[in-house]
């Protein structure tokens, strides 16, 4: 079953694949122990996402805790993204790609704005050059979230690397995912999640060039005593087990 372009999934829906046009944002509520593989349709793309515990949006994604307690500089599988309580919000079960940029943020209108040019829907139609923040904070609104909610993305399919001046720059690997490239995800909690497709904030590409992303979710066994995610570090593991024990 594919899902159309604007439709809303239930977080009990399994087996649909829904295509996040280019430069567009979607949102999708999951129930636990659910894969959401993202794959790239086209060579470029980036998706930003967002993830809150559907319970309790309150309690949400932390990148830092995540780069830091599975000592990372980027996100790639068998990693626990996990949430600012110390709880696992998913897993990386696989990917195609060794690196996913978790440090960079998502782009925001006045970058957008000041790299292309000005645009709006009443003027470009469907080619409307929205940003990741913008589209994201679309998409919270309809689960009564806001900007207040934002907080730091995982950059999926982009990679930057340091320039290794003083200043601690970093810069953006272009062609770093081609059409076809994957990640899979696999949900230890019922979650929220909001993505965005627009193009990474540091792709330095001069032309708008946004890719479209297809969104696949299959129901998943529980993650087993030796899951490749459980023993990838202690902390990882104990994640994990925070998680299980919220529904015991």
């Amino acid at each position: 079953m594919t899902a159309a372009h604007g439709a809303a999934a239930s977080a009990t829906a399994v087996g649909f694949t829904h295509e996040v046009a280019a430069g567009a944002a979607w949102a999708v509520r999951l129930r636990r122990h659910r894969a959401l593989r993202l794959t790239c349709l086209d060579g470029g793309a980036n998706v930003s996402v967002l993830m809150y515990a559907a319970a309790d949006p309150l309690e949400r994604l932390d990148v830092p805790d995540t780069l830091k307690a599975q000592m990372s500089a980027c996100v790639r599988a068998p990693m626990v993204l996990m949430s600012d309580m110390g709880r696992a919000l998913a897993s990386v079960t696989g990917s195609s790609l060794d690196w996913h940029d978790a440090v960079t943020g998502h782009s925001t209108d006045g970058q957008v704005a000041a790299r292309f040019g000005p645009s709006d829907y009443a003027a470009d139609r469907n080619a409307w050059r929205r940003s990741a923040r913008s589209g994201l904070t679309d998409e919270l609104a309809k689960h009564g979230l806001g900007k207040r909610d934002l907080h730091a993305t995982v950059n999926f399919f982009s990679k930057v690397v340091p320039t290794g001046d003083e200043r601690g720059s970093l810069v953006f690997a272009p062609g770093h995912a081609a059409a076809g490239d994957w990640v899979e995800l696999r949900t230890e909690q019922d979650v929220l999640v909001v993505l965005s497709s627009a193009p990474h904030p540091l792709d330095p590409n001069p032309v708008w060039a946004p890719a479209r992303v297809a969104a696949s979710v299959s129901a998943v066994a529980a993650p087993g005593p030796d899951d490749a995610s459980r023993v990838f570090r202690a902390e990882s593991g104990r994640a994990l087990a925070a998680a299980e024990r919220t529904f015991v």
